[in-house]
């Protein structure tokens, strides 16, 4: 593919210690290294004394308990969440009855979806119920500190950034990570949903990234536009193949993915129907079936 985006794979980081990044960000990182969190979760905390704290991770005790240590003598405002997959919200419900403090977050797992009517099978934390119901543009206030609410739905239909307004700091959850593109799985995942919040953070004035997964980004404008022009290609591989007579998505994966570890095809597979689904709804593509599916089969529109 002609785009190149200029990932960064250097994430200097101790398991459940505290990390100072900035004069109001600090992070904890907890010990779930994969193919899809990158190092780990990072739980970022933000101010001091007073503090919020952004995807506090999974359901692991060393993790909770590092950040129970670690904001110690300290009093924690606010749990802010990201979206709902297993690797942000699990640990919100232990820390919560700890800390006696509330979580914010737009929903629970699919609310974007439901909210248009769409069910979703189950693949997040089913549990997560915010107790503050947040919206695009809600403002956070904190002792020394300001968050403002940015609704980027595309990787989950409830997925959130934060920014930080006194270091004009966007923390970025899956949306917008350092070391990889995001996964967008249907039918809670939705490409053009993911394209439109892609472009939302070309007319904002960040400065930098923190996403949960990998280390800040700050030339910010032109990781965005990278990663655009990179799912923008992505569909003219999809038109491609199609022509070539890949009909089906399985099919495609490999001659797309020819750079990728066999073992996420599967992921990459839902990757491409998102993609599939938003070509059909350009009117590019059309498939044999009502519901678009990985064992569907695709062909051009004008063929």
């Amino acid at each position: 593919m002609a785009t190149k985006i200029p990932f960064i794979y250097q994430y200097p980081y101790e398991y459940a210690q505290l990390e100072e990044l900035s004069p109001l960000i600090r992070r904890v990182t907890a010990r779930n290294p994969s193919g899809f969190t990158f190092r780990g979760t990072g739980t970022y905390i933000i101010g001091r004394g007073n503090v919020a704290v952004i995807d506090p991770g999974p359901l692991l005790d060393e993790h909770i308990e590092a950040l129970k240590t670690c904001l110690k003598g300290e009093t924690v405002t606010h749990i802010l969440i990201t979206h709902t997959h297993y690797d942000h919200s699990p640990a919100a419900a232990p820390l919560k009855a700890y800390w006696g403090t509330k979580t914010y977050g737009y929903g629970p797992h699919g609310a974007g979806k439901r909210d248009q009517g769409v069910l979703i099978e189950e693949g997040g934390d089913m549990d997560f119920v915010p107790d503050v119901v947040i919206r695009h543009g809600d403002i956070i206030k904190g002792d020394g500190w300001t968050v403002e609410c940015v609704y980027t739905p595309g990787h989950t239909s409830n997925h959130v950034c934060f920014a930080l307004l006194e270091e004009k700091a966007l923390f970025t959850g899956d949306h917008v990570m350092g070391w990889s593109t995001s996964v967008i799985g249907p039918p809670d995942g939705d490409m053009t949903q993911y394209m439109r919040s892609l472009e939302l953070l070309l007319n904002r004035d960040d400065e930098v990234y923190w996403p949960t997964h990998g280390t800040s980004i700050s030339n910010v404008k032109d990781y965005v536009h990278a990663f655009i022009a990179h799912r923008l290609e992505r569909e003219q591989q999809i038109i491609d193949c199609v022509a070539q007579g890949y009909s089906k998505i399985p099919d495609m994966v490999p001659v797309m993915y020819t750079e990728t570890d066999p073992s996420l095809y599967g992921a990459a597979a839902r990757s491409v129907l998102a993609a599939m689904a938003r070509l059909v709804a350009n009117g590019q593509v059309v498939s044999n079936e009502p519901e678009l599916s990985l064992t569907a089969e695709y062909r051009l529109a004008d063929a």
